[in-house]
């Protein structure tokens, strides 16, 4: 057997990119070459490793198998150049995936300090909700993932690395803004303007506020944090989402937080930041580097 770099490259980009063509584009090479480096690698193996289904092709079992020894294997290659290379601590891309208020909020200034302290200059950012952030680990499409909502998927593993706070905000002109002192059975009946499924803030506000309020209407389901605050500013409904996302619209005057005293005694509004990893992903020096980072980033 005879299995190269190339065609294990070839392999995992077909993975991310679903088609050949887009693969091919990818990787600079033409479809043909590409097309004849899988051929000869599943010839190598003797299996298929994906389904073709119309134009696209969907990993199969054996498939799976493969993914995330190449994965290894291209890690560990590119670890060797590292070894010789003299101007850097450490080489190669590390792929990022962060859920909207960790993305906006807490990775911009996270990747500064870590850009200062190792030196390596070459990140790549995905953001968006939590469920989609999970799905590519799953598929080897990123290295590691910061997300709000703890994952279910018994494949990537989960460690805490900082936290946040949550908070309830409505429009400055509604009478409930104005008021000092109030209980979750004021909510009663009430509507909100919330997050798409799979987005963290939305997993809180099923799991921590609903079970405090008597009855209530999802007014909006949208997929941007900011367009939740604007439709909170114009009265639409009230919102659940991260102080860190909600502190300028509330210093701006432009909605309202309302406070909760003696309403949360037994009310967390603090929510865990979770670092995600798939738990065959190859731990290269670089990603090493990077998680202890993030485990030791609150504490600086």
């Amino acid at each position: 057997m005879n299995i190269s770099l190339k065609q294990l490259n070839v392999f995992t980009n077909i993975t991310q990119h679903k088609t050949l063509t887009a693969a091919a584009e990818a990787l600079h090479l033409s479809k043909a070459a590409v097309s004849m480096a899988l051929a000869e690698l599943e010839k190598q193996l003797g299996h298929p490793l994906f389904d073709r289904v119309n134009n696209r092709l969907i990993l199969n079992q054996e498939g799976h198998k493969l993914l995330p020894l190449a994965d290894e294997l291209l890690s560990r290659a590119n670890n060797i150049s590292q070894l010789f290379d003299a101007d850097h601590a450490f080489s190669g891309q590390l792929k990022i995936g962060a859920s909207d208020t960790l993305g906006n909020h807490v990775v911009p200034g996270l990747l500064s300090q870590f850009r200062h302290q190792h030196q390596h200059f070459s990140q790549s950012v995905v953001i968006s909700n939590s469920r989609l952030i999970c799905q590519k680990l799953l598929d080897y499409e990123l290295d590691i993932g910061l997300i709000e909502g703890k994952s279910h998927y018994p494949e990537l593993i989960a460690s805490q690395f900082s936290h946040d706070k949550m908070c309830i905000i409505a429009a400055s002109h509604l009478p409930i803004s104005q008021q000092t002192q109030w209980k979750f059975n004021d909510l009663a009946r009430s509507e909100w303007v919330l997050r798409e499924a799979g987005s963290g803030s939305r997993e809180f506000f099923l799991r921590t506020i609903v079970p405090q309020i008597e009855s209530w209407h999802e007014v909006f389901k949208l997929n941007t944090t900011e367009a939740l605050i604007n439709s909170v500013a114009a009265g639409l409904g009230l919102g659940c989402l991260s102080t860190l996302a909600a502190q300028y619209a509330i210093n701006d005057g432009r909605v309202t937080q309302l406070s909760l005293p003696n309403a949360t005694d037994n009310i967390d509004m603090q929510r865990p930041f979770w670092l995600m990893v798939h738990k065959d992903k190859y731990h290269s020096p670089l990603l090493k580097s990077f998680i202890e980072f993030c485990h030791q980033w609150d504490k600086i």
